[in-house]
C-alpha cells in the first residue's frame, strides 16, 4: 500500500541471504557414482531417472567448475624408457615423456603441459622458492596446476613485465601459480625492457625494486621455457627483438631465448645489444639450481631445449614423444 512502511528484515540477514543457493546435489551425484563408484554414463542415468545426456552434461559441468581432476600418475611417465635413456644422455635427474597425439600435433605439446602441471606440485616442498619464467607455454601450465597448497612456498616472478598476447606476461604466470599453490607472490613490478640503461640502472637501485631483485636471485627451484630464435619466436611477438634482430643473432649462434637472454647450441650466453637495459634474473642465476623444470611443448622445440639441457639451466625435463626421440638422435 503506498505511503506504507516496508517490513523490517530480519538481523543478521544480508543481501547474500536473499540469492537463492544453487541445487548442486545432481551434479556432485553423477560426479560421486561416475568417478568413485564406477558407474557408466547409461548406469547413472538409470540411476538418477534422467537422460544420458543430462550425465554428460553434469560431468562435464563439474570438471568447468575444477570440483573433479583426473590426472595420470606422472611416475607412469617418469619410469618410461624413453625418459631413462633421456636421463642418461643429458645427465637430467628426471624426465617426464607425455605421449603424443597421433592425429593432432598441436594437440600434443597439449599434452605435455597438462603431465608438466600435474607433476610440477610433486617437485615441491614447504619452504621452496619457486623462480617461475614467462611465456605461453608457462601461463599454460600455471592453468592447468591443481589447487595444492605448499606450506611456507614463495613463488618468484624471474624477469620484468612486458606486455603480451592472450594475458601470457610474466606477472600473470607468476601470480596464477602462486594462488594454486598457495603460495606467497613476489612480482617483478618494472618494465623488463627501458629505453636506455641510466633509466634502468636508476630503478634497479630504487630500494622496493632492488629488494625484488634480490629476492628473485634466492630461488632453489625454478620453471622455465626455453623460446626458439624464429621469425615467430616469443621475444619477436612481444617486442623485444625484432625478426632482423633475431636474424643476426641467429647467425651467431643463438639457438634458445631463457627469460628473454640468448643462449647458443652450448647453452652459453650470447650477449644481444638490448641486455644492458633489461631488468630480469641472469643466466648465471639460473644455472646450478636443486630443481628446474623445463617445459618444452610444441613442434621445433628440440633445439632450443637441448641448448638449455647442455648449458646447465636444467634438471628435470617434461616434454613430448616427438621431442624426446629428437633429443636422442641430436645426442647420438
Amino acid at each position: 500500500m503506498a505511503g506504507s512502511t516496508p517490513p523490517k528484515k530480519p538481523k543478521g540477514h544480508s543481501e547474500i541471504d536473499r540469492i537463492a543457493s544453487r541445487d548442486d546435489a545432481p551434479f556432485v551425484e553423477a560426479a560421486w557414482l561416475y568417478y568413485h563408484d564406477g558407474l557408466n554414463q547409461n548406469e547413472i542415468a538409470d540411476r538418477m531417472k534422467v537422460s544420458r545426456a543430462t550425465v554428460v552434461n553434469y560431468l562435464n559441468e563439474v570438471r568447468k567448475r575444477d570440483w573433479v581432476r583426473v590426472y595420470l600418475d606422472s611416475n607412469v611417465f617418469l619410469e618410461h624408457q624413453l625418459a631413462d635413456e633421456l636421463c642418461k644422455a643429458y645427465g637430467l635427474k628426471e624426465a617426464l615423456i607425455a605421449p603424443d597425439d597421433p592425429h593432432d600435433p598441436v594437440s600434443s605439446g597439449a599434452r605435455a603441459v597438462r603431465a608438466a602441471a600435474d607433476w610440477l606440485p610433486r617437485l615441491l616442498v614447504p619452504g621452496d622458492r619457486l623462480g617461475v619464467s614467462w611465456g605461453e607455454t608457462i601461463y599454460q601450465v600455471a592453468q592447468n596446476v591443481a589447487h595444492v597448497p605448499i606450506d611456507d612456498l614463495t613463488v618468484i616472478q624471474l624477469l620484468g613485465s612486458r606486455p603480451a598476447a592472450l594475458g601470457f606476461a610474466a606477472e600473470a604466470c607468476t601470480s596464477m601459480l602462486a594462488q594454486k599453490l598457495g603460495g606467497q607472490c613476489i612480482n617483478l613490478h618494472v618494465p623488463l625492457l627501458l629505453s636506455n640503461k641510466t633509466i634502468r640502472d636508476t630503478l634497479c637501485e630504487e630500494p622496493v625494486i632492488a629488494a625484488q631483485l634480490k629476492a628473485l636471485a634466492t630461488c632453489n627451484k625454478t620453471i622455465l621455457a626455453c623460446g626458439k630464435c624464429s621469425e615467430d619466436a616469443h621475444v619477436v611477438r612481444t617486442g623485444i627483438l625484432n625478426v632482423s634482430n633475431v636474424a643476426k643473432y641467429r647467425e651467431q649462434g643463438a639457438a634458445g631465448v631463457i627469460c628473454g637472454r640468448l643462449i647458443d647450441t652450448d647453452g652459453e650466453p650470447i650477449v644481444a645489444a638490448i641486455e644492458d637495459r633489461m631488468i630480469g634474473v641472469s643466466l648465471e642465476q639460473m644455472r646450478g639450481k636443486e630443481m628446474s623444470l623445463l617445459v618444452a611443448a610444441g613442434s621445433g622445440r628440440a633445439t632450443s631445449a637441448r641448448a638449455a639441457i647442455l648449458g646447465g639451466y636444467v634438471t628435470h625435463l617434461a616434454t613430448s614423444t616427438s621431442i624426446a626421440r629428437e633429443l636422442l638422435d641430436m645426442a647420438a
